[in-house]
């Protein structure tokens, strides 16, 4: 059997050696050649190799390597949920094309050899290709299938596999539609040329859905570049609707990128803020409650400053603004007091040495008095300001501690 190892020995050309590996990857289990293809190509370069390489042979070659190109294209995004894989149209298209060919052929009685092929791209686009990992493309395109497993069986809902971003479809759909109209009298060739293109323009934006998805999971654990945050934040809304993330998620971006934390946050909580979407306030109540919890640290403050201050926004913006300042800004507030008073008392106790409390005091003190600058809170309510008016006496040894009591004192007068 052969080594995968010796695929990226024998050709240092990324392309000639994926050649080697699909003419001679059969025996080899899907897993493993899934593997080279990944130590062969570089990460900046799959993607257009794939779409070079791979694709044309998805249509064009025999089902034994068809079926070793659907495993590669889907691994090449297995973490992440079949429904962001930019192959997915493709691969979509692909199985509608060759289970109605097969139907076909069983209606008169016969077996289409694409048969395996059929129900591989069935596994794979149900989100199930890890199940067929182990097997090779040879067993898996000779092996018989059970009658309940024969392509007339075998369902999926389409809606699933549609784009996630219904704008970018509908720009890539347009020059279809125009096509359509104005090539009354286009040749066939013509036609199929011009949906080669859309499924390709179609593909290469759900590569750019798939980098980004990947740039969130990756906010949670690092600071992300200049560079990859201006290529993300247009995609944040888009990336919400998806519903990969959860509250859990928050706080590790919110410290460690909170320039994109807001974006995604207005994303995230439009929906509870939006009249016009009531069914899907209920998703974003966790996200709420994820704001009232965070600590006081200064990408915090600046978070959720920012998402208050967005009154004087776009429309969206406004509306999570008035969300956040009602639901949000007293429990997050309440919150803050009650983690500076738990730091206390771990420094009374021993427990800690470093000024996290004295540091947290300082930082929640000149948010809420940068509230009352900006109008946001009201001092003269004692129902707003009774709390932080007692928390700024009782720490008023702090020089923003004394300053905002004094505000907050004055406004009463």
């Amino acid at each position: 059997m052969a080594s995968f190892s010796s695929f990226k020995s024998e050709a240092p050309d990324p392309r000639a050696s994926v050649g080697q590996l699909l003419a001679r990857a059969y025996s080899l289990p899907c897993s493993a050649a899934a593997q080279a293809f990944s130590q062969l190509v570089q990460p900046v370069s799959r993607f257009q190799l794939a779409l070079d390489a791979l694709l044309p042979l998805l249509d064009a070659a025999e089902p034994v390597q068809r079926i070793l190109v659907a495993f590669i294209l889907y691994s090449m995004y297995a973490p992440h949920p079949m429904n962001i894989n930019p192959f997915k149209s493709v691969l979509y298209s692909t199985y509608v094309r060759e289970r109605e060919a097969a139907i076909a052929v069983a209606s008169t009685g016969g077996v289409s050899p694409t048969e395996q092929f059929v129900w591989v791209l069935w596994k794979i686009l149900k989100g199930d290709g890890n199940d067929i990992a182990p097997y090779t493309p040879s067993s898996l395109a000779r092996s018989p299938l059970p009658a309940k497993l024969r392509a007339s069986n075998l369902q999926l809902d389409s809606t699933l596999y549609n784009s996630l971003v219904d704008d970018y479809d509908n720009r890539i759909a347009s020059p279809r539609k125009m096509n359509a109209s104005d090539g009354a009298g286009c040749t066939g060739d013509a036609t199929r040329s011009d949906e080669a293109t859309v499924t390709k323009a179609h593909d290469l934006v759900d590569e750019q859905l798939a980098r980004a998805m990947n740039l969130v999971l990756l906010a949670r654990d690092r600071v992300l570049t200049l560079a990859e945050q201006k290529f993300m934040v247009p995609l944040l809304p888009h990336i919400a609707a998806t519903s990969m993330l959860t509250s859990l998620d928050i706080p590790s971006i919110v410290v460690l990128n909170p320039t994109i934390a807001h974006p995604l946050l207005v994303a995230l909580l439009l929906p509870a803020a939006d009249p016009a979407t009531p069914s899907s306030a209920d998703a974003a109540l966790p996200f709420l409650d994820a704001l009232t919890m965070l600590p006081p640290a200064l990408p915090t403050f600046d978070v959720v400053g920012r998402l208050l201050r967005g009154g004087s926004g776009p429309r969206e913006e406004q509306a999570v603004a008035a969300l956040v300042r009602e639901q949000v800004l007293g429990r997050f507030v309440h919150s803050c007091v009650s983690w500076i008073e738990h730091a206390e008392a771990e420094e009374r106790a021993g427990l800690v040495s470093d000024d996290r409390a004295a540091k947290g005091v300082r930082d929640l003190c000149r948010f809420y008095a940068s509230l009352i600058a900006l109008g946001l809170v009201d001092p003269s309510s004692e129902i707003e300001s009774a709390e932080m008016m007692h928390f700024s006496l009782q720490h008023a040894r702090y020089e923003e501690s004394n300053a905002l009591y004094r505000v907050l004192a004055m406004s009463r007068m």
